[in-house]
């Protein structure tokens, strides 16, 4: 099996006949040959079977697999000398043999690609979206802004946390079974979503929640205050050599270093900024700090339990403070140096919901730098998502059914821009979800 994705990529080809108007005025063969290249690449669409059925229905017993591996590889004689092993007369039987090895053929036994389908974004859901497709026979292209694929897996997650040799080696066994990558093609910009919708029998939006949340306090405007999305990706560009996408450079070598928000993607903040030289790095949440080991109040497996996550990050040196709302940013010369906080309490109100109360303590922290790691809203509505004109929800992310569709005919989301920023695993999950919902919809339009 010397190319191991043709039959996938490789469509089946016919040599075809002589026109007619010629052929009817003589005697000659109708069929016409194919060239020795096209042969050769008609041969690389074999499987080579655990089971050739090929070989079972032949009446002569012709090894199939092997003779077309001699004749990709070139070797011509070695091939023929294989098919003259188990048939005196190839050259008959080529011309009038109803070939019941064709017939049984595995490739025989499916049809074409299904139907053609767009993923647009190839982090975790759009690429688990992609391989369900591809393995039940549909044609799947990825397009993705980005130079390479991988979504926030690539850009977003520190390469401290998941080396990009393992999502490079995972993409080019997507690639190998058939799937296309469309990088630096952004839909909506690039491409238009019409476009799209027409060129394909279904399109999926694996876009993600790309609007992160923000914060407006006094001093907003002033410079050194980042989204920590755009500090990740550009490191992670450095590390790649690729272009910047922010074009300002981001740095906290040297610098008093303020975190804004305890997450995940806070943390990752923190680790890169001590890897960049960070003089100090400072984390501060506004919600109360969770219990160490086990919180009574939210007891698995009725709730997510809250308790106190400690990353590797922080074990490399962060001060770690809780219960701190941002109240006001002060700078010089237009840019950060100090950020004013103000020491809250949460207190439930009549609706029973809680209710942040300001103390009326307030310190000022040093911040060379800012980043502000708050969680994303939503998906980015301008551009693709308002040019398809698909729904949202209450929260701003697109609206779908329960077989995940839009309310686009044929345009169906997933991911993160479905339930918010979440889980990578709960994104694979949502893209295996509706990759059956997209493949049973083309399998009745079929039908």
């Amino acid at each position: 099996m010397g190319n191991p994705k043709a039959f996938i990529t490789i469509s089946r080809k016919e040599a075809g006949y002589r026109p007619v108007l010629e052929r009817v005025t003589d005697f000659e063969e109708v069929e016409q040959a194919l060239s020795q290249e096209e042969r050769k690449v008609q041969a690389s669409r074999c499987m080579d079977c655990g089971i050739p059925f090929c070989h079972w229905a032949c009446p002569l017993g012709n090894r199939m697999p092997e003779w077309q591996d001699m004749i990709y590889k070139g070797k011509w004689k070695e091939g023929v000398e294989i098919l003259h092993e188990t048939n005196n007369f190839p050259d008959f039987t080529g011309r009038v043999c109803p070939a019941p090895c064709e017939k049984s053929c595995v490739l025989a036994l499916h049809e074409a690609p299904v139907k053609k389908v767009a993923v647009v974004g190839s982090g975790p859901a759009g690429l688990a979206i992609a391989q369900q497709l591809n393995r039940k026979g549909h044609a799947v292209t990825v397009f993705e802004k980005d130079k390479n694929p991988g979504g926030l897996l690539r850009y977003g997650i520190p390469n401290f946390k998941l080396d990009k040799k393992v999502i490079d080696r995972r993409l080019r066994q997507l690639e190998e079974e058939g799937i296309v990558f469309r990088t630096n093609t952004e839909i909506g910009k690039d491409i238009s979503g019409e476009e799209v919708t027409k060129r394909f029998d279904a399109v999926c939006l694996a876009i993600g929640a790309g609007k992160p949340r923000d914060i407006n306090p006094v001093g907003r405007e002033l410079k050194g205050i980042y989204f920590a999305m755009d500090f990740l990706s550009q490191q992670n560009q450095l590390i790649l050599g690729e272009p910047l996408t922010h074009t300002e450079r981001i740095s906290a070598r040297d610098r008093h270093v303020l975190v804004i928000g305890g997450g995940d993607t806070g943390s990752d903040c923190v680790g890169t900024s001590i890897r960049q030289g960070a003089v100090k790095v400072t984390q501060i949440e506004i919600l109360p700090k969770p219990p160490v080991g086990k919180n009574s109040s939210t007891p698995w497996p009725h709730s997510y339990p809250n308790i106190l996550k400690t990353s590797s990050s922080h074990n490399e040196g962060c001060e770690r403070r809780w219960l701190l709302n941002t109240i006001e940013f002060k700078g010089e010369n237009g840019a950060v140096k100090e950020a004013v906080v103000e020491e809250i309490n949460w207190q439930k109100a009549e609706n029973g919901r809680l209710v942040m109360v300001g103390t009326g303590n307030t310190e000022t922290i040093r911040a060379d730098v800012v980043f502000l790691a708050l969680g994303f809203v939503h998906p980015v509505h301008e551009g693709l998502l308002d040019e398809l004109g698909v729904g949202y929800d209450v929260r701003g992310n697109v609206a779908v059914d329960r077989e995940s569709r839009s309310s686009v005919a044929n345009v169906f989301a997933t991911g993160d821009a479905v339930m918010g920023a979440s889980l990578v695993v709960k994104a694979i999950a949502s893209g295996r979800k509706v990759a059956e919902s997209i493949h049973q919809l083309l399998t009745r339009e079929k039908d």
